[in-house]
């Protein structure tokens, strides 16, 4: 293991634990700097993010910033869609996933942006 990819590791980890979206990171490093597929980066992401969630999910329960109710909602829907969206991914073309992931990045990017730009405005 590099050393570079400790850090990228140490990073990504305080990153997803703060709810930003350290995985996200990580795939786009897996992809562009170490040079995996869009397949491996993922598979590698999901057992990176076990492994932060709990963590991160005790750490946010204690200060009572989790909302139960809600947490039973996204379970009870992510799990069949999760698999239903796994098995979808194993049949697309790897460079079709790649260019979806990118289109999802850039959606979310200008989201975060023009509400960053109403947040300012209300101040």
């Amino acid at each position: 293991m590099s050393m570079l990819g400790f850090l990228v590791g140490v990073a990504t980890g305080v990153l997803s634990g703060c709810g930003v979206g350290g995985g996200t990171l990580l795939v786009l490093y897996l992809t562009a700097v170490v040079g995996l597929e869009q397949y491996q980066a993922g598979g590698i992401n999901l057992m990176y993010f076990l492994a932060c969630a709990a963590p991160a999910l005790v750490s946010h329960a204690r200060k009572g910033r989790v909302e139960w109710r809600g947490v039973l909602w996204c379970v009870v829907a992510g799990i069949p869609t999760a698999f239903l969206g796994a098995a979808l991914a194993g049949q697309l073309d790897v460079g079709l996933l790649r260019r979806l992931f990118g289109v999802l990045l850039l959606y979310v990017g200008v989201q975060e942006l023009g509400k960053r730009q109403q947040d300012r405005r209300k101040e």
